[in-house]
């Protein structure tokens, strides 16, 4: 449920007709997972891992219920529910049996206040309590995080409230009001979660919700942007405002009189889980409109130590997961739209999945099981889908007390369902689970917590025992001993911090004073710094000295005139480093500091550079997804079939704040780079970023230069607001319609005009049919050539063929899905293979770009029942331009045929 959407012109077109984000969803990974058989097509569409079991339970949106989002159960094992736009609704659901009667659930709307009385009756209708993203029952009180902004239909504002009952009628008839919150919308308030110990709750927000006053901060307050790269905020507004430390967690006593600031750094986060180990994760979402951009960061699972930082930042501002102030992903999951996080510990499940976090995908209807290995103070991960659907607009979920899976489908006024999925006969145990048994990790582990225990005290304990651990092999350890020395005053420490002799420690211990220390030390720092011998560490070492740099420039300020020759000459002896990861910081830092050589060093790098397909490894492949959602899906095929240079891109963002160090032939080789870019796709600030870029560049040179290196940088390509391309004349004007076979069926037969053969061309390749068929000998083979196509088939026959792809597939052009052993899958064409490995094209705007396969990690082989052509593919035009297109069809592209011919009245 991001308040952000996909990038291309036709994306939006598809939103506006279609009414429904999913309607006509394809879903083209059907892996290990299995349609159960059923007579209720809600539970149909569900795929399932075998020996689980799906039930459809109730559409609050068919009963005009709204659309829900949270979900929790009471003591008594009832269910309680919020509507994203209205009222908090109580479920008493019947147990699971062998009876295939569908469970009739008995539901009751809750209308907070003392029963009988006037004012009570008066609100029957009203919404007294709701419009909740985060619900938990605790401590005899149900915990209400509501997100809304004031209105009339609901004067309540956002924030957390506690209902109780207090006179024992089972109706909540007490509001208390804990906490308001600055936040609303999709980027507000969001879960809530019981501490394992029972003694305390932590709750999440999004980057849109600001900081309250804390009584503790467990994360400094001594954040800033802190990032040299030249700021673009987003060229189409999104987070504008926004500053750091982003998406926050904090944890409150029950009372919620005392507030803990625990971690930050998020961008849209929406719920928290706590695993058998009592260690809090969080699934955080990504910036689709940055897909393509160097500072592009995937959907995420991130484990949530205390005082921990994550690196959100406004803009391209966000920090590299490499960089030593902030903590990495456990797992980068890809694109999608995080909107849940559930512990299956309590689950009768296989203890496989009890022992995994269940992660919920709005955008593409995936649920995976994220499973946790622990590896030194935190953990690695795996994941693979452990339900899917299509549409699946997953909202919510939890264990009940029965050990069931409970998930919701829903939000932004979606069609919303309620569905229980259990293993087996749901007899299997669902007791606590033990520990992890990695003994070495849970000394790690302990190590870790006992250096966040100094957080927010100064203890004299802190530095002798924190300070042997700054240069410790684990990197969560390493960051727990900074925030413990950072949590005491810097006169304790800063001597020696100066005097540290080790190259991690001193490095460490830099990055600590420099974020709490007055620019009197700033001499002394730089000093230090470049004392260490750089060529000795090894690569993510020297990565943690250029950013300690960084962060001395943008904390304690430029060194003087001396000083800063001797830096640029340590750091320019090591550039060009020889991975994508160094340059970046090397490159960024050595513009910073004015070296003469970084531009034409970052100008040749620019010229050759070839992006790291390894930085940032995803569970999901993008081009997996294409299949989906036909929203989602054609804006990813389309930036897979041209994909932007995200490292290249860096460096002439590095560049364009860059003053010295310019000649001519540089400045040619520089501009001219840019029109070239502004023909790749990316998100959709893309082209904005770009020519943000572009323009601070141009800026920058004498008044009588500005025109022509304007013309060579390619300004005609742009619109007049220079967030996008110059509007093709080819695009069709619309208004388009979500078309049914019925409805385009009807315009085609009444079609009595002459139709425009170079319209219908043209709409054949708007609409991508190019990208797969041939036409007269021009266009893709990814599909049958359709040159013949009016003299074999009627336009119902066509039509049905556009608008319900799946209803027949030709063998010849059938995906085929390659189920793997780990339990993900690849669908795509095979379009080779050998005695080792498989050849798969998956996107059919790109068919050249070939995945390959093992043969050795391949389980199982078969035909996909999903098309390739995905649905919706005509909406964006109008019943005019869809005759055009249909003539152009039938006449083979030949503008004599007898389409052409004016019909008679």
């Amino acid at each position: 449920m991001r308040i952000c959407t996909s990038a291309s012109i036709l994306f939006f077109t598809f939103i506006i007709f279609s009414g429904l984000l999913f309607t006509g969803c394809n879903n083209g990974d059907e892996s290990s997972l299995v349609v159960q058989e059923s007579n209720d097509p809600k539970v149909k569409k569900l795929k399932l891992l075998p020996g689980f079991t799906a039930q459809h339970l109730f559409s609050p949106s068919e009963n005009k219920m709204g659309s829900w989002v949270s979900m929790v159960f009471d003591d008594k094992g009832r269910m309680i529910v919020s509507d994203q736009y209205g009222s908090l609704y109580r479920l008493t659901i019947p147990a699971i049996s062998k009876d295939t009667v569908k469970p009739k659930v008995e539901i009751e709307k809750l209308t907070i206040g003392k029963a009988g009385t006037p004012a009570l009756d008066s609100l029957r209708n009203a919404v007294t309590m709701g419009y909740a993203q985060g619900l938990l029952y605790a401590f005899n009180s149900l915990y209400v995080m509501v997100n809304h902004r004031q209105d009339s239909a609901f004067p309540t504002g956002s924030g957390l409230y506690r209902l109780q009952d207090s006179d024992n009628d089972d109706q909540f008839d007490q509001i208390t009001m804990i906490k308001l919150l600055n936040g609303e919308g999709e980027h507000g308030p969001h879960s809530i979660k019981l501490a394992p110990d029972g003694q305390s709750i932590y709750l999440i927000s999004g980057n849109h919700t600001d900081l309250p006053e804390f009584d503790v901060y467990k994360y400094p307050k001594t954040w800033k942007e802190d990032n040299l790269f030249p700021l673009i905020k987003d060229p189409n507004g999104h987070a504008t405002d926004r500053m750091a430390p982003g998406g926050w967690i904090a944890r409150i006593n029950p009372e919620g009189s005392k507030w803990e600031l625990i971690s930050a750094g998020y961008r849209n986060a929406f719920d928290i889980a706590f695993n058998e180990d009592g260690e809090l994760f969080t699934y955080d979402s990504d910036m689709e409109w940055d897909f393509g951009m160097p500072w592009y960061r995937p959907t995420r699972i991130c484990h949530v130590t205390s005082g921990s930082e994550y690196g959100w930042r406004t803009g391209n501002s966000k920090w590299s997961p490499s960089y030593p102030d902030n903590l990495p992903p456990v797992l980068n999951i890809g694109q999608g739209s995080p909107t849940n996080l559930v512990s299956a510990q309590q689950a009768r499940f296989p203890e496989k999945y009890r022992r995994s976090l269940l992660a919920f995908d709005w955008s593409f209807g995936i649920i995976y099981s994220v499973q946790l290995k622990p590896q030194g103070a935190s953990y690695t991960a795996t994941a693979e889908e452990f339900i899917s659907g299509s549409p699946l607009p997953l909202t919510d979920g939890t264990i009940g007390p029965d050990g069931a899976l409970y998930f919701l489908t829903g939000g932004r006024r979606l069609e919303s369902d309620l569905y229980r999925v259990y293993y087996g006969d749901n007899t299997g145990a669902n007791d606590s689970l033990p520990a992890n048994s990695d003994a070495e990790a849970a000394t790690a582990r302990k190590t870790r917590k006992d250096l966040e225990a100094f957080q927010n005290s100064n203890d004299t304990a802190a530095i002798s025992t924190a300070w042997p651990q700054l240069k410790n092999e684990d990197r969560f350890i390493r960051y727990a001993a900074r925030m413990a020395i950072e949590h005491q005053p810097v006169s304790l420490w800063q001597a020696r911090a100066l005097a540290e002799k080790d190259p991690v420690a001193l490095v460490q211990a830099m990055i600590a004073l420099v974020r709490n220390g007055s620019p009197a030390v700033k001499k002394d720092v730089y000093n230090a710094l470049t004392a260490v011998d750089f060529k000795s560490l090894n690569e993510a070492q020297q990565i943690d000295v250029v950013r300690a740099i960084e962060l001395t420039i943008l904390r304690l300020g430029q060194p003087d005139a001396a000083q800063k020759d001797a830096v640029i000459a340590y750091l320019d002896a090591a550039f060009p480093a020889k991975t994508n990861l160094l340059n970046r910081s090397l490159s960024n830092v050595l513009v910073g500091l004015g070296s003469p050589a970084a531009v034409e060093k970052t100008i040749a790098l620019m010229e050759s550079a070839k992006d790291d397909t390894s930085y940032q490894k995803t569970v999901s492949s993008s081009s997996d997804l294409i299949l989906r959602n036909p929203q989602y899906g054609i804006d990813i095929a389309n930036t897979l079939a041209k994909t932007p240079p995200a490292q290249q891109i860096f460096y002439a963002t590095v560049l364009s704040e860059a003053k010295a160090g310019w000649n001519p032939s540089l400045q040619e080789k520089y501009f001219s780079w840019f029109k070239n870019a502004f023909g790749y796709k990316g998100g959709n600030s893309y082209i904005g970023f770009v020519n943000f870029a572009r323009k601070t560049a141009l800026a920058k040179l004498p008044k009588g230069e500005m025109t022509k290196y304007d013309t060579l940088s390619g300004s005609k390509l742009l619109s007049e607001s220079g967030r996008g391309l110059a509007a093709a004349s080819t695009w069709p004007k619309g208004p388009g319609r979500n078309w049914k076979l019925e409805d385009a069926l009807k315009v085609a037969e009444a079609d009595s005009g002459t139709r425009n053969f170079e319209a219908g061309k043209n709409h054949f390749i708007a609409m991508q049919c190019a990208s797969c068929h041939a036409m007269k000998g021009e266009g893709g083979a990814v599909g049958p050539d359709l040159s013949q196509l009016g003299t074999r088939f009627s336009k119902k026959d066509i039509l049905e063929s556009i608008i319900e792809p799946n209803k027949v597939i030709s063998d010849q052009y059938a995906a085929k899905i390659f189920t793997l052993k780990d339990g993900n899958s690849v669908v795509g064409r095979l379009k080779n293979e050998d005695n080792d490995n498989y050849f798969i094209s998956q996107n059919p705007f790109a068919p050249e770009t070939v995945r390959t396969v093992a043969k050795k990690d391949v389980v199982n082989v078969k035909s996909s029942e999903v098309s390739l052509m995905m649905r919706g593919m005509i909406n964006p035009l109008n019943p005019s331009e869809l005759n055009d297109l249909m003539a152009y069809l039938i006449s083979g592209a030949d503008k004599d045929h007898e389409a052409y011919k004016p019909k008679s009245k």
